[in-house]
């Protein structure tokens, strides 16, 4: 099916870079935005935009899949990029927009169903014969167990959320009384952000690097990696700073990083782009994460140091071209290079002064970076905007 008009199910930056893309393979758009969103910038960028949700609701109307799908049939559009968090990761979604004869841009809900859970995506890497830390094996269904497990494991252990990213749903547990005071917030925290509460828990790695493999595959068998992004300067767990190509790390622990990502993916059929992400500790041993079913925030550096615009490329996958067709010009493996270096540093509204937790307000001043080798990806920041 050609892909004609794209409704773009999130909002802020990555709502404005696909709305951007669209732009300039001339496909039609819809944005979606909250009554708190009136003002934001996603939606004047767009063909068209709509308000979901009623007045007193920011967030969860972005999350209504069955509002959305309405929306997007009552006008016309026959695709629709989730963007990434909210329903990026959601196979029931995937499953609603097929069921409606709507392309949904991202893998295929089996394949997001295999690995969109970090629990199964351990399981496939562990078949695949890729190192992976040492996890819980019950199901944390209630506080004692996941203490128990903890104590198997031995502290200090990591408690993320099984569908979770973005560092929400995380904590560092060092005792049982870390846990005691945790468990449940961090379930909370999932249930709201992802509409899921299962955790896991895992042997947290000390100083380790965060390096991610950035993947893309068509619908007809061909994979291909686009090198490694360095993801270590974080905060809460949350990446700030990212970079690529990553430094300080070994060909030898690159090409083996590589290899390991193409296995995962390979081993599921995996289709569209999608990152893996792994830990390397200080002995250069490494460590599965987890795999991203979508585009992540950091997909810009990627795109600086190879020349690939990786939404072009997700849109022209879920149209079913070949990476090897001239709208996506990606051929074999040893065709592909990277060229100089990139470093994305993400602005965010926070408080220094209250442990870097999210603030509100006016934005009195603001100007943005320019000139040679600068990108600005903007959300809706200008001034006189209201957060």
């Amino acid at each position: 099916m050609k892909i004609t008009k794209i409704l773009v199910a999130n909002r802020s930056e990555i709502a404005i870079r696909v709305l951007r893309a669209c732009a300039e393979i001339n496909i039609a758009t819809v944005a979606i935005y909250t009554y708190e969103d009136r003002y934001s910038q996603h939606r004047y960028k767009a063909d068209e935009s709509y308000q979901i949700g009623e007045n007193n609701d920011p967030l969860k109307p972005y999350l209504d899949i069955e509002e959305i799908i309405s929306l997007a049939k009552s006008k016309g559009v026959n695709a629709i990029h989730p963007g990434y968090g909210f329903l990026s990761e959601n196979s029931e979604f995937a499953r609603k927009c097929a069921e409606n004869d709507i392309i949904f841009i991202g893998p295929d809900p089996e394949v997001m169903d295999a690995l969109g859970d970090k629990i199964t995506a351990k399981k496939i890497a562990v078949k695949c014969n890729v190192p992976v830390i040492e996890s819980n094996t019950e199901d944390l269904t209630s506080l004692q167990i996941a203490i128990a497990e903890a104590n198997r494991i031995g502290y200090p252990v990591m408690l993320k959320a099984a569908s979770g990213g973005g560092g929400r749903g995380m904590r560092v547990i060092r005792s049982n009384e870390d846990f005691e005071s945790n468990f449940n917030s961090a379930k909370n925290e999932a249930l709201n952000a992802f509409g899921d509460d299962t955790m896991f828990l895992e042997k947290y790695v000390e100083n380790p690097k965060h390096i991610e493999v950035q993947i893309v595959a068509d619908r007809h068998g061909n994979i291909r990696h686009l090198f490694e992004r360095d993801c270590s300067v974080q905060r809460r767990h949350q990446k700030v700073v990212e970079v690529a190509p990553s430094y300080n790390v070994s060909q030898k622990v690159k090409d083996a990083l590589y290899d390991y990502a193409v296995a995962i993916t390979s081993e599921v059929n995996y289709n569209n782009i999608g990152t893996v992400e792994f830990l390397v500790d200080p002995q250069d041993n490494i460590y599965f994460i987890e795999v991203n079913p979508r585009i992540q925030v950091e997909h810009t550096v990627t795109e600086m140091v190879t020349g690939i615009d990786l939404v072009k490329t997700q849109i022209f996958i879920a149209g079913g071209y070949k990476l090897s067709d001239k709208q996506i010009k990606i051929y074999d493996q040893d065709s592909l290079a990277t060229y100089g270096f990139a470093l994305q540093c993400r602005l965010t509204t926070e408080d220094p002064e209250n442990n870097f937790t999210p603030d509100y307000g006016d934005i009195t001043t603001y100007r943005s970076a320019s000139g040679m080798g600068i990108r600005l990806d903007a959300g809706s920041i200008y001034q006189g905007y209201k957060v």
